[in-house]
This record gives C-alpha cells, structure tokens and sequence, in this order.
C-alpha cells in the first residue's frame, strides 16, 4: 500500500466518518419525516418529533454530531484481497484519532477499569471491525454509530420464555420483540429501529441482530415469512402508546428488521438490537487509488 493510496484512504475514512455522525441518511430522515406527520398537533409526541427535525437540519448545516453521545464506532469492511490488513486497520484507527481532534467524533471510549476516557476513541474492542477480503478492486466501508441509550435498551431472550408467554415457534419470537419495546419505554431515545436475530447462539445472535441496521428501511426482508413479521411487529408496536422519546404518540418504531441464523437444539434465542432515531450509519465504495466513488446510503 504507497503513500498515495493510505492519505487517500485516510481522508476518504474521516469523510465517512464525518458525514455519519453530522447527516441522517435519506431513507431515515424520510421515516422520521411520515412520522411526525401521523402525530397530533399541540401532543408531545408532535413536539418531540419537531424537536428532532430541527435538530437534524442543524447537524447537517453545521457538521456537528446529531447526537452528543457519539456511540460504539463499528465498521464494516470489504476489502482487496492483496490489502495488507493489519496495515488498513492502523490507517481505520488513524482516521478516527483525526476524526475525534476535529470534532466529528466525541471524546466516548472509556477504560472499563479505571474509568480513564483514551481522548481519541481507541482501546481495547474500540472501534469494531468487521472486515473481509473480497474479490474487488475497490474497498467497500460500511459505518455504524451507536449510542449508549440504544445499546442499553437491547435484549436477548432464551425460548421457551414462560415470563413472556413465549414458546419455541415464530408467535413466540414475536412475543419477545414486542416485550423488548414495551420494556425500552423510549428510554432507547424512540422513535426506534429494530434490528433483530432468530437463532445463533449469543453473540453470533447480537452481533447478525446489529448488521440488519446495516440494511435500507425502505427494503422488504427475502424471506417471506419475515417479511410478514417485520411488518407486523412495527405495526403492532405503534399501537402500544409510547412513542417519540416515550411522551406517547403513533410512532414508536420506524422499522423491524429480522434475520435468522442456524442454532443447536438446546438453544433458541432471540436477540434484539435497538436503534435510536439517530440513525447513523454510512457508507461508500472507495477506487482503487482509496478516493469515494459512491455513497451507499
């Protein structure tokens, strides 16, 4: 990898980097947007919504964090097959470091022993990479930024689940993932996304139920029975009263996203990852040369 091609690929990272945390994705903003108009003038639920707008549209304007906690830095990559690894990882960390010092990225990776802040967002598991050699020329640089708030509001559930009535069948997976909206209460800073895993084991579960965030809110699941569920659940979800930020209202949800994964007999979980309405996750193909060809979001 010359000179060239990691300033390239360390500029064009700090780009995606920035543009994450400042702007909300099309797809996001136009659900935010058919959101706030089902909620009732005058309701906290409509102020809340407004809240949200305005606050979008300014940290779009000003590139500035939408949200002051910045979240978990989770990275998913495709790369060259002729990349040296370990390399392009050290150029990821090096973006973030400069992303941090130019205020894209908040001061937000804490030594859970001592309780010590790094000041630039590297340590142990921070960020998460996911990565994988491809075929491809080009480098393909997913990013997800998720919050505390979010991420403490997930659940993972083992079935059968006689707290919540839940059997080992679909019905009762349905079940479970409507218990974890009724539990988040927009303490997860509603209104939310679900990202949700049928199956694995625990932390295949977690870790498929957060890539779902990866997909549009606009595309339909392949698989048609979870197609079904998916559609179900958002719909049954926004009957439930919550609402934006828990004030009550129609929209508690924007979108349910489902997967499933192979899973031992003994077990059956079902992981759900919530997602705030700071919906931020970016993307872009990179050239050869490590320069944004395309945004994919």
């Amino acid at each position: 990898m010359n000179k060239t091609l990691q300033k390239n690929l360390h500029d064009s990272l700090v780009e995606v980097i920035r543009k994450t945390s400042a702007e909300l994705p099309n797809d996001v903003f136009e659900s935010i947007e058919s959101g706030r108009k089902q909620e009732q003038e005058g309701s906290s639920a409509k102020y809340a919504m407004n809240i949200i707008c305005d606050n979008v549209e300014i940290a779009k304007r000003k590139s500035q964090p939408l949200c002051q906690d910045t979240g978990t830095v989770l990275f998913y990559i495709h790369f060259p097959m002729k990349t040296d690894y370990e390399l392009l990882q050290k150029l990821i960390k090096k973006a973030i470091v400069s992303a941090t010092k130019k205020g894209y990225l908040r001061q937000n990776s804490v030594d859970s022993i001592t309780g010590k802040n790094s000041g630039n967002n590297i340590g142990p598991g921070a960020p998460v990479i996911h990565a994988e050699p491809w075929k491809k020329d080009t480098f393909e640089i997913k990013l997800m930024l998720k919050g505390g708030g979010c991420e403490n509001v997930g659940a993972q559930y083992s079935l059968p689940d006689s707290r919540v009535g839940a059997g080992r069948d679909l019905k009762g997976v349905e079940k479970c993932i409507l218990d974890a909206v009724q539990n988040a209460q927009g303490k997860g800073c509603g209104p939310g996304i679900l990202g949700v895993c049928i199956g694995g084991d625990r932390g295949t579960g977690y870790a498929a139920s957060k890539e779902q965030f990866l997909r549009k809110i606009t595309d339909k699941n392949k698989n048609p029975e979870l197609a079904k569920m998916e559609e179900s659940v958002t719909r049954e979800a926004n009957t439930l009263g919550i609402g934006p930020m828990g004030f009550g209202g129609k929209t508690t949800l924007l979108a349910t996203k489902i997967t499933a994964l192979n899973r031992v007999p003994a077990s059956f979980f079902v992981s759900v990852s919530y997602m705030c309405w700071a919906f931020r996750r970016q993307g872009a193909v990179m050239s050869p040369k490590g320069e944004i060809k395309k945004w994919l979001y």
